[in-house]
């Protein structure tokens, strides 16, 4: 495209916004809104799924051994366990005396000066931590099979619960993206119909002295693409100050509520959400527009 084509298309995609300026500011609006919906929920299932992860982090598969079974047995399991288990993210080694200790604190307190040997001289063990939590089952079943484990202490209830939280976040995510995707193309695609109509005769006349077929759609796909980027550059800033305001208000008045939300800091959720939402209200606008003008342009 030459350069005087190029400013020729933009200057012709702004001006026709202008020219069907209700349907241009409803579009605006409705992507707006959706956008919105969409930055809101982001924020809400990114802070839930920081929650989730957190809570995956402290849940742990503890692993004893048959009597007898030396320190180096036990090492020697917790290195192959870390070379050949990918879902391992980290595995602690608890010695008998470690374990007696903490069981001291935890239970006994001053009424642990009684013993004088240690009752669980066979309790050393390790403490598995796992990247996903859905791989439980597979770790515990693999584990069980080595000769020098006795047992095996899992948390079936809470991995499960966990795993479904992550699955029941993702197919909603899915579900509520593809909703607003579909309206806001819609509206997009009643815009830029309505803006084909009002110009008819003077795309025919440009049809007719020879302007090629990307020459008159190309004005109506800039359209497309800047109403996408206004809608979803509104939702943006708003977003951002209630987001701010939000976690600042719920870290002074509800403090404990904040220490154990944990809320992820607004930078943290702008960097994917930034890129994203724009990425979306181009990509609607561009997509919306471009089979509407593909679709309806008969000239």
């Amino acid at each position: 495209m030459r350069i005087n084509s190029f400013f020729y298309t933009i200057g012709q995609g702004i001006k026709n916004l202008g020219r069907n300026k209700w349907y241009t500011l409803a579009s605006i609006a409705t992507i707006g809104a959706c956008l919105f919906l969409f930055g809101m929920f982001y924020s809400i299932v990114t802070n839930f799924e920081n929650v989730v992860k957190t809570a995956e982090e402290g849940v742990s598969v503890t692993v004893f051994f048959n009597e007898g079974v030396s320190e180096e047995q036990i090492l020697a399991v917790k290195s192959e366990l870390e070379k050949s288990r990918p879902e391992v993210r980290e595995i602690e080694y608890v010695s008998a005396d470690a374990a007696w200790e903490g069981f001291k604190e935890d239970y006994l307190g001053e009424y642990a000066d009684g013993f004088t040997e240690n009752p669980l001289a066979d309790s050393a063990n390790l403490q598995i931590y796992l990247k996903d939590v859905s791989m439980q089952p597979a770790l515990v079943t693999y584990i069980e099979s080595i000769d020098v484990v006795r047992e095996v202490n899992r948390s079936e209830v809470t991995a499960n619960t966990l795993s479904g939280l992550n699955k029941l976040i993702a197919y909603v995510s899915i579900g509520i993206i593809g909703i607003l995707l579909l309206v806001s193309i819609f509206l997009i695609s009643n815009t830029v119909t309505m803006g084909i109509a009002v110009r008819k005769d003077e795309i025919n006349i440009m049809k007719y002295i020879g302007a090629t077929d990307f020459f008159v759609r190309a004005p109506f796909v800039v359209e497309g693409m800047i109403i996408g980027l206004i809608g979803s550059a509104i939702p943006l800033v708003i977003i951002y100050f209630i987001y701010t305001h939000a976690i600042t208000y719920v870290a002074t008045k509800f403090t404990m509520l904040s220490s154990l939300l944990n809320f992820l800091p607004v930078e943290v959720i702008y960097n994917k959400l930034l890129p994203i939402s724009l990425a979306i209200g181009i990509g609607i606008g561009f997509f919306g527009s471009f089979t509407t003008v593909r679709k309806h342009l008969h000239v």
